[in-house]
């Protein structure tokens, strides 16, 4: 019971400059992208061939969640990379290879509208990469709350919008409240971290806990465990207790929203069947909150198409996708399955 209560994974300095970047996988390049700030990562994983009179299509722009980096979307970026699909990944500050605050400066000072402008500086350098093109915004956990706060603020237009296991833009105070139920001594062992912002996922079975089904290997759960950022803004997740977003607003950044289809699907919501924290009711509810927004001020003409369903639990109609993944946790794009949610993404994108 008290294993838990361990050191062992957290950290209170950043990583060293010295150390040596990792290895990607065949296909997956690495930029870096200036900021204000310093450099941000951005990982590419190159489209497969596509005849030479194809027209270039719209690459898929992957944001990752707290804890997280670029590199949670590698067996994305590779499988739909295979599809032909561009596909980016960026690192926010003080994840992945991005350039990393100090421990109180990224922990009680970053707030989600600094990460909100990594981001945007990330897009604008895809856009710039792929001649204007809009991108599809896939965003994970607080990346999604962050994709919502984003389009909510208009610093950017996207072709589609995807919240994958994300953050509902209604406030998360649920969310905590399922992970605090998960995890009778959540508040205790904060106290005794001293209130390090990484001590609910501070060993590898709380991870797994939170994270991850229970058929997750051990060797990926630690492999994961190891590549965790070391410490996290606490302003982030904060900042998105409450309701952040303005459906309205999120929709007219939307372009594929003023298609001119009433059968085109502009949001995707991907949900974990299995995730503890963002319950399969919850990312109900976020879908929900989108399409009473799409069908009260929807901009297309015509009769607007009726929620029906698709396979299994999945529901379409009046702008929004609800899809699931069965069986996989709050990380479904690494957990077991993860190759349904891209399928159901590639679905999505193909429609749009």
């Amino acid at each position: 019971m008290f294993d838990t209560f361990t050191f062992k994974y957290l950290f209170w300095r950043r990583p060293s400059p010295l150390t040596p970047l990792p290895t990607l996988p065949a296909g997956v390049e690495r930029f870096f992208v200036d900021t204000p700030g310093g450099k941000i990562e951005v990982l590419y994983a190159k489209p497969a061939s596509t005849p030479n009179n194809a027209p270039p299509k719209t690459p898929l722009f992957f944001v990752h969640g707290g804890m997280g980096g670029a590199w949670v979307w590698l067996e994305y970026l590779t499988h739909l990379s295979r599809h032909g699909i561009p596909c980016y990944a960026v690192s926010m500050r003080g994840h992945g290879n991005s350039w990393h605050p100090s421990y109180l400066r990224m922990v009680y000072l970053t707030t989600k509208h600094m990460l909100a402008q990594d981001v945007v500086a990330a897009i604008n350098f895809v856009q710039q990469r792929e001649g204007g093109k809009e991108v599809v915004y896939i965003g994970h956990s607080s990346g999604g709350g962050l994709g919502q706060y984003i389009l909510t603020e208009k610093m950017v237009k996207v072709k589609g919008l995807v919240l994958a296991a994300a953050v509902p833009g209604f406030g998360s105070m649920g969310v905590y409240i399922n992970w605090w139920k998960l995890d009778p001594f959540f508040n205790i062992r904060m106290i005794f971290h001293g209130w390090h912002p990484n001590s609910p996922l501070s060993h590898p079975a709380l991870t797994k806990r939170v994270f991850f089904s229970d058929q997750f290997p051990a060797d990926k759960l630690l492999a994961f465990q190891k590549q965790a950022n070391r410490y996290e803004s606490f302003l982030w997740p904060v900042g998105m207790m409450r309701s952040f977003a303005n459906p309205a607003n999120i929709l007219s950044q939307i372009t594929s929203y003023y298609s001119g289809s009433s059968n085109r699907q502009s949001i995707l919501v991907l949900a974990g069947g299995g995730d503890k924290i963002m319950t399969p009711t919850v990312m109900e509810d976020l879908a929900g909150m989108y399409r009473k927004a799409y069908y009260s001020g929807t901009k297309i003409q015509g009769e607007v198409s009726e929620v029906s369903s698709l396979d299994g639990k999945d529901t379409i109609g009046q702008g929004v996708r609800l899809c699931f993944v069965p069986g996989a946790g709050h990380h479904l794009q690494n957990d077991v399955g993860w190759e349904i949610g891209a399928e159901k993404l590639m679905a999505f994108y193909y429609q749009l």
